[in-house]
């Protein structure tokens, strides 16, 4: 049964922010999220924002409900995609992302609220949240359907490391979260997507899409506010990347990468293909 939502909306950005990340239960997390960033969207269109940014003291990591047990990546069971067992677990694994994914967002507006920042930044954060609000319930809707449902099975439990690391470091967390495990996203969905449409799970397959089209844009909301943030530094956004990437990400990049939507992101080859752990395959002149 889903937690009631409390009637009086706190009157911060920051403090709606932070009530999202105390919320433990992933459907009325995001049925919160998706609340809030309608009330900002409400706000924001009277003109002069009627909500306050704010400020907020936002916990280290964010309330979750007792269930999915969260493993050490290496001890979360391997399943053959091909498989009904498979697919179940690729759609919670993609629920699990979503809703770490939701919290990421709120937690960037609630964590650097302090920052001097355009209001454009928070409503990009703001809708990004929301849209991962309503990626994580599609996921659940899947799940539900094959009989499962998020918690069923065990998940990842590194997925906040990246907002622990860069918790003081604003460029940081942009680096690392929007353009690398993002970023990895648009590598891996269309893989995914023709797994479903294999096995004829149209609703997936539609779900799958609508992520992969509306993630491009968190993406590029991440490389737009990073390199924002290069220009006012007056630095190189491209050495700042490889360098907060190497400092915060452990390990290599993977390709294959997908250029076309990194570059529709804003993401060009030059920022990944140096931190991958192959070199950059051209094609052919022949």
């Amino acid at each position: 049964m889903m937690p009631d939502i409390q009637s009086d909306a706190p009157k911060t950005l920051a403090d709606m922010a932070t009530e999202v990340l105390n919320t433990a239960d992933g459907r009325a997390k995001t049925a919160l999220s998706r609340r809030y960033a309608a009330d900002w969207r409400a706000s924001r269109q009277e003109g002069a924002s009627a909500i306050e940014i704010g400020t907020a003291a936002p916990p280290l990591h964010p309330a979750r409900p007792d269930q999915p047990e969260l493993l050490n990546p290496r001890d979360v069971p391997k399943r053959k995609p091909g498989s009904d067992a498979g697919r179940k677990a690729l759609l919670h694994a993609v629920a699990h992302i979503e809703l770490n994914a939701v919290d990421l967002h709120w937690d960037i507006i609630a964590r650097f609220s302090h920052t001097p920042l355009p209001l454009g930044f928070f409503d990009d954060w703001v809708q990004a949240a929301d849209e991962e609000s309503k990626h994580f319930n599609l996921m659940c809707d899947c799940l539900e359907d094959l009989g499962s449902y998020y918690g069923e099975l065990p998940a990842h439990a590194g997925m906040w490391r990246a907002a622990e690391d860069t918790a003081e470091d604003l460029m940081g967390r942009l680096a690392v979260v929007p353009m690398v495990l993002e970023a990895r996203g648009l590598d891996v969905t269309p893989g995914m997507i023709k797994i479903f449409k294999n096995a004829k799970l149209d609703k997936a397959v539609a779900a799958l899409e609508l992520i992969y089209a509306e993630e491009v844009s968190h993406v590029a909301y991440g490389s737009k506010w990073f390199n924002f943030l290069c220009g006012r530094h007056n630095e190189d956004p491209k050495e700042v990347f490889h360098t907060l990437v190497r400092k915060y990400f452990k390990g290599a990049l993977k390709p294959p990468f997908n250029e076309e939507k990194r570059a529709d992101a804003g993401l060009p080859p030059d920022f990944y293909w140096p931190l991958s752990d192959q070199e950059r395959v051209l094609p052919s002149l022949d």
